[in-house]
């Protein structure tokens, strides 16, 4: 299949997250060489720190939201781009006043997730 109706996609619970839903857009199925994945988060919802072993590729669609990548904090809007190495630990925070939606593009490889110790 080549083009398909994001809204017809399933979302699901991000597990280790609050108030967070993933959606693939593209799978493995789909293409040889990544996945795209839209990420839907409520007002105050978030991820915890945690690693990957593969890179993530983001866009972020709407609201804001502060982004922790390795000891940095970003703060992160509507028509930002953001990169995460494989490896680094990250988490997300949405703003309480808005859902906060990113893409995120990474390669289709074997991935673990880990959750990483919060920073003290």
């Amino acid at each position: 299949m080549h083009v398909r109706r994001a809204d017809d996609l399933p979302t699901e619970p991000v597990p280790a997250g609050s108030g967070t839903e993933r959606q693939v857009l593209i799978g493995p199925e789909t293409g040889p060489n990544f996945q795209m994945r839209r990420f839907i988060m409520q007002p105050g919802g978030g991820m915890p720190r945690h690693t990957n072993t593969v890179e993530h590729e983001q866009y972020v669609l709407r609201g804001r939201a502060s982004v922790g990548i390795g000891e940095e904090i970003y703060e992160v809007a509507a028509g930002d781009v953001v990169y995460i190495p494989a490896g680094v630990p990250h988490w997300y925070r949405a703003s309480a006043a808005e859902p906060f939606e990113f893409l995120c593009m990474v390669p289709n490889l074997p991935d673990r997730i880990e959750l990483a110790p919060e920073d003290d």
